[in-house]
């Protein structure tokens, strides 16, 4: 069999997903392929097979080069993996990297970059509502408590005020334009600051593609679609979404404490999980050289149990809840 190419994009803590799960072996699911980079080092690694979801028909395209290289090793699904359990069943293995991916920066046509002039589109499945339709047509209330939210940006109500006050002249329909709409309503950043879009973007692209609901989803999913003693490695990029992985899984661990140590103890479900450490694993100094990308990531590992899965609520986990529209 002849080697495969190498990747395209350096995939973020590859090395200590593979330490914690090892030895790696059976079939995983990869539920964001992005470019692949995970889905190849888990094969290499040992994996019988792996089913790569991503939800961008262009993943799969742009892996047809190599992809072949491993035979019915690999299977490719268009989907969420929100749905993975619809997938499969009996996993030993699910990994996922949260957010957006490399390769969809990379591409100015995509709209999710703020340093590259392209359409405000932002769409993972390339289909459904933009990033357009959204700050074109939210209310000013709407799009503050989304850059808000979503984005934690304090100055969220001046910059919503500013979109809709410009999009009365001409809708806003390209990246570098509300790039350039934000950066007018924020201080000038310092160096070795993060632009100052940087967290509005993030807030539209999770709007626009409900990254929030589909993590909280797919983290039930995982726990239907996992066989006793299968692992699941999640990394997150940032506040939000380690906080509502860490919660779920320090829940379905049993590991949440009592609040009360007078009140009477409740009787608790068996756990769905068991935690390789309580503490999320980061980036050491040689993936930070090799990958600046990685130095925000937070890897957290957990293992199967026989106990039957179940279901949390969103806010249990502390997924951010928009208010509800006024009739």
């Amino acid at each position: 069999m002849a080697a495969p190419q190498p990747s395209p994009h350096i995939p973020v803590l590859l090395r200590p997903i593979l330490a914690a799960v090892a030895p790696v072996e059976g079939v995983w699911l990869d539920g964001t392929f992005g470019a692949g980079g995970y889905t190849r080092g888990f094969l290499d690694a040992g994996a019988e097979r792996v089913i790569a979801v991503d939800r961008d028909p262009l993943a799969f395209e742009m892996a047809k080069p190599w992809a072949a290289t491993y035979g019915d090793r690999l299977v490719m699904q268009q989907g969420v993996f929100s749905k993975m359990d619809e997938y499969a069943q009996n996993l030993d293995g699910v990994v996922l990297d949260l957010g957006v991916s490399s390769m969809q920066l990379d591409l100015a046509e995509r709209g999710f970059s703020f340093m590259r002039d392209g359409p405000l589109d932002m769409r993972m499945s390339q289909d459904g509502p933009s990033a357009a339709d959204l700050v074109n047509e939210a209310s000013e209330e709407e799009l503050a408590n989304i850059i808000f939210l979503y984005g934690e940006e304090r100055a969220s109500r001046r910059i919503a005020k500013k979109i809709v006050l410009a999009r009365a002249d001409a809708p806003l329909t390209r990246t570098l334009e509300l790039a350039r709409l934000v950066e007018s309503c924020l201080p000038r950043a310092k160096p070795n600051q993060s632009h100052p879009a940087t967290r509005t973007f993030q807030a539209l692209r999770i709007a626009v593609n409900n990254e929030y609901g589909e993590l909280w989803e797919g983290l039930m999913a995982a726990e239907r679609a996992l066989k006793p003693g299968g692992k699941l490695a999640v990394v997150t990029f940032h506040s939000v979404e380690d906080r509502m992985v860490k919660r779920f899984l320090t829940a379905r661990a049993g590991a949440g404490g009592n609040a009360n140590r007078f009140a009477p103890e409740v009787a608790q479900d068996p756990p769905q999980f068991t935690l390789k450490s309580r503490k999320a694993i980061g980036p050491d100094a040689q993936e930070l050289d090799e990958n600046p990308r990685s130095r925000s990531a937070k890897l957290r590992v957990a293992t199967r149990t026989d106990a039957p899965a179940g279901t949390i609520e969103a806010r249990a986990i502390g997924m951010p809840m928009m208010k509800e529209k006024k009739q």
